[in-house]
């Protein structure tokens, strides 16, 4: 009798201990359902002033006109840098670049730094990129490659977001982490109708030069902006077709400036600052817009806490010792224009880039005022693709503006920099007066020099002398960027 008791206590012990186990693994499921699928697209070498929903007479972008509609857009969202691996890795870690590791282009972050990918794996999430890569080692960024390039010659399809489609509706269980990276519209700008643009009708931005070969480049690039925003209104179908449309934070970033004169490669306002528009029809309300300085860094920690989880107890490496330098803009997606920072800074290496300078570091930092830029070689010229000598299009800037003392003064800033440069970036968004060293504003100017050497020293960004070592940054584990070109 007291061998069948003990078997029926066993038993029901035994059922107990499944009942529960069924009803956490419910609960776990349960909880992963709740948490948003996130869907983000970055487009690539995109002025921020170059759609619709910022303001461009001429760009055609009827899906992000749409998803502006639909959503949150930034005004004050900035890049770390205006170089494409650099913008991604730190996107990706919500860390700076010189701290990261990977500051020069085509560079790697150091051993042990993780990424959002890493973090949402643990989360319980499916985590993919499809498109541009650029991230390096393959261990800080763990997600499943879906295929496509890391450049685009015009030739053939270069991304298939039908790929992008199956993936996401492989496996509704959990929810999923999705970058889809475009390689437009950088350069060769192949992409697109260029014959929906009438050269002789563009409005033609004040920081450039109106030349006839300025206007038959902006033509390229905006067929091919058109193009890519092509890609986001079928992203948008995507997610719109998926039962978890509604808790679908949907994401588009243009990364940093177009590769002409001004934009990428410098730390210009056509060069950090982002166009960075949100969707979440469960949280964001639409059409709207905020204010708030925030950076790519800012990303991670976002998405973390949308997930449920606490942003504050995120760190960016394996062992714990690194702390992420994004904050959280969660509470802007709930519609509180609660400010997170009150600087934003930016960085420029020219080591290791195509045709760029030997040792030309340029710091920056701002507020939501003036920015100020530091450039720290400023008795050599400023090299890159854009201002090499010869370039045919910058090279007619100068030569079209010989008579004109202003216009030709701010072409060759360019190439030939002073010192410190100053800008009341909210009165003068192309930054095309600079205030440095005038005396009613030198309070101002010392206060930001002085922010930006103290966020250079948190960095361990030593300036000249760590951009002498910039090259030791390429070893190791490029892999896929052998072919890639910027």
């Amino acid at each position: 009798m007291y061998k069948k008791l003990a078997l029926s206590l066993s038993a029901i012990a035994i059922i107990i201990l499944l009942a529960s186990y069924i009803q956490s693994s419910k609960k776990s499921t349960d909880d992963l359902q709740k948490k948003p699928d996130i869907l983000f697209f970055i487009a690539d070498d995109m002025t921020s002033v170059d759609c619709e929903p910022y303001g461009s007479p001429d760009v055609k972008t009827p899906n992000l006109a749409k998803l502006a509609q639909q959503g949150l857009c930034f005004d004050n969202m900035n890049n770390a840098t205006a170089m494409c691996g650099p913008t991604r890795q730190s996107l990706y870690t919500g860390v700076f670049p010189v701290k990261n590791g990977s500051y020069p282009n085509h560079a790697k972050v150091y051993d042990g730094v993780i990424s959002v990918f890493t973090h949402f794996k643990k989360m319980g999430y499916r985590v993919a990129l499809i498109g541009k890569r650029h991230t390096a080692p393959l261990s800080s960024f763990p997600f499943e490659y879906l295929g496509g390039r890391d450049s685009d010659n015009g030739e053939g399809q270069d991304i298939n977001l039908a790929d992008a489609e199956a993936w996401i509706n492989k496996d509704k269980t959990k929810p999923y982490l999705l970058v889809v990276a475009s390689n437009q519209p950088h350069g060769p700008w192949t992409r697109g109708n260029p014959a929906q643009y009438d050269a002789k009708k563009l409005k033609i931005a004040p920081y450039m030069v109106d030349t006839k070969e300025t206007r038959k480049e902006l033509v390229k690039y905006y067929a091919e902006i058109t193009y890519a925003d092509s890609l986001v209104g079928h992203c948008m179908k995507i997610v719109d077709n998926q039962p978890k449309k509604d808790n679908t934070i949907f994401m588009f970033a243009s990364e940093h400036g177009t590769s002409l004169p001004f934009g990428k490669w410098t730390c210009y306002n056509m060069g950090l600052k982002a166009a960075f528009i949100a969707r979440w029809p469960k949280a964001i309300k639409p059409s709207t817009r905020t204010s708030i300085l925030s950076q790519y860094i800012d990303v991670v920690p976002t998405l973390y806490e949308a997930a449920g989880e606490d942003p504050l107890t995120l760190r960016a490496n394996k062992e714990g010792s690194m702390t992420l330098d994004g904050k959280s803009f969660y509470a802007t997606l709930l519609g509180k224009n609660t400010e997170i920072r009150k600087y934003v800074y930016g960085i420029h290496t020219t080591r290791g880039i195509n045709n760029g300078s030997e040792n030309y570091p340029v710091r920056s930092v701002q507020d939501h005022d003036y920015k100020l830029i530091w450039n720290l070689n400023y008795n050599e010229p400023f090299y890159c693709s854009a201002s090499r000598l010869g370039n045919k299009l910058y090279e007619g800037w100068l030569e079209e503006t010989k008579n004109n003392k202003k216009e030709n003064a701010h072409a060759s800033l360019y190439r030939n920099r002073p010192e410190l440069e100053l800008y009341n970036i909210k009165n003068d968004k192309y930054e095309l007066n600079n205030l440095a060293n005038e005396p009613k504003l030198k309070v101002i100017q010392d206060n930001l020099f002085a922010e930006l050497k103290s966020w250079m020293n948190q960095q361990g960004d030593l300036g000249i002398s760590t951009e002498m070592k910039a090259l030791t940054r390429f070893k190791g584990d490029t892999l896929h960027w052998k072919k890639a070109k910027d």
